[in-house]
């Protein structure tokens, strides 16, 4: 967990409208409208309709609109400096033993259409409603008459993807990619005091499905899902809430489940010097598809609430070396006063996660917190949903991580059970392509 490196963005959400045509008004807007009494004549309930079944991408869109849905297009993904959400729901796919490269990137073309029209607030295909009355539906309904809620869906890539190994323990190139995966694409090193789930670790492909609304964050994995049934399946997946991170730095740092206002120092979105030198990929740094895209770590971060519960207010504060309701640094009056690190505790979570204490480096996170029912002991399953995109993971969550699994008092109160890594590529720059495109050829 890494108080000192995270931020998140979030932005209000009006009616949706389709990026395709600028005079179009997207199918779930129309229901939600017409809930609220709001009249529309018939011409311009036909041209919905007809926006709504064209099988087109929609054309790329400059800004977010008033219906609060976030460009699919552009040169970066949407979901990793992009104002952060409120809702999550992540998940890691793994290719099935009987898919071929063709029907891989077959695959990867119906998922970049149905995230184009799911990120418009559209239905994917036909929708839910229209079509045969024999066959199942192309969309599965659930977010019909809901806004876009900001929603943005993510891709990354695992290192199994490229290369995994066989039966008789020999590495096999099952998709011909091995030549393309990026040094920095390693498989994370063991951390002292992880606890890792293999069923909760690892996977093929991941998408991060970030909403205002849960429903909407939901809706999109299992289009997904129900579109790569016999080419993927779900491994593992994540819900979450309460957004842990910010890059937007005008607004108010959110808390942790711990109290803590956690990511003081998250790179900004709007920072592009910071994003440049931190996060984004550079020509050179690897394959030249990785350009314009960012590795990220999701580690499940499970917290003892019962034990912190118990500790007193002073250990707290000590744990973290900030103040509890102002999230001010030890020796400081306001939070984002600069810290003064000799001022707190050695193994305070400020202290080591800082980045003055690191040379400058820096992450950018975009956590969530979760709670999965109970352990079976009577003690919650909660905690931190870690996400952290970064330029190389080598420079940047692993030694930051080594750092602080040696000595943060925080380990105490965490441990990490469950672990990934991703390269997420550029993004989908118009209509027409689609995710992976350039790894792929």
């Amino acid at each position: 967990m890494d108080a000192e490196n995270e931020q998140q963005n979030d932005t209000p959400a009006p009616a949706a409208t389709d990026t395709a045509n600028p005079g179009a008004v997207s199918r779930r807007a129309v229901i939600g409208w017409a809930g609220a009494g709001v009249a529309l004549g018939a011409a311009a309930v036909g041209s919905v309709a007809a926006a709504v079944r064209q099988d087109d991408d929609p054309a790329p869109a400059a800004a977010a609109t008033a219906a609060g849905e976030v460009p699919f297009y552009g040169e970066h993904q949407s979901g990793i400096a992009t104002p952060v959400q409120d809702r999550l729901h992540f998940a890691a796919f793994d290719v099935s033993e009987k898919a071929t490269r063709e029907s891989l990137v077959k695959l990867l073309k119906e998922w970049t259409k149905a995230a184009a029209a799911m990120t418009g607030g559209r239905e994917v295909g036909t929708g839910a409603v229209p079509g045969s009355a024999e066959a199942p539906p192309d969309d599965t309904g659930e977010a019909l008459g809901l806004p876009a809620s900001r929603l943005t869906l993510t891709i990354g890539f695992g290192p199994s993807l490229f290369e995994k190994t066989g039966p008789d323990g020999q590495p096999v190139d099952r998709f011909g990619l091995k030549a393309q995966r990026p040094d920095a694409l390693i498989e994370l090193p063991a951390f002292k005091g992880d606890r890792l789930d293999p069923l909760r670790s690892g996977g093929d492909l991941c998408v991060q499905a970030c909403a205002d609304d849960p429903q909407v964050a939901v809706h999109a994995i299992r289009n997904l899902a129900r579109i790569g049934m016999g080419t993927v399946n779900i491994r593992w997946s994540q819900l979450g809430f309460g957004k842990t991170s910010s890059t937007t730095p005008d607004e108010q740092t959110p808390r942790n489940l711990m109290g803590f206002k956690d990511g003081t120092h998250n790179i900004a979105g709007s920072d592009a010097g910071n994003l440049a030198a931190h996060v984004w990929a550079a020509p050179g740094d690897g394959p030249e598809w990785m350009t314009g895209g960012s590795y990220l770590v999701a580690r499940r971060i499970r917290m003892h609430i019962e034990t912190w519960d118990r500790a007193s207010l002073k250990d707290q504060e000590d744990t973290f070396g900030r103040t509890k309701g102002e999230g001010a640094p030890y020796g400081k009056g306001r939070e984002h006063d600069a810290p003064d690190l000799k001022a707190m505790p050695a193994t305070s979570h400020v202290a080591l996660a800082h980045p003055d204490a690191n040379n400058g480096l820096m992450i950018l996170r975009r956590g969530f917190s979760f709670t999965d029912g109970t352990d079976g002991l009577g003690r919650l399953d909660a905690g931190l949903f870690f996400l952290a995109y970064q330029r190389d993971t080598r420079k940047a969550f692993v030694p930051l991580q080594q750092r602080l699994a040696a000595s943060d008092k925080l380990n105490e109160y965490i441990q990490h059970v469950g672990s990934a890594h991703f390269a997420c590529p550029a993004g989908v720059r118009k209509p027409g392509e689609w995710w992976g495109q350039a790894l792929f050829g």
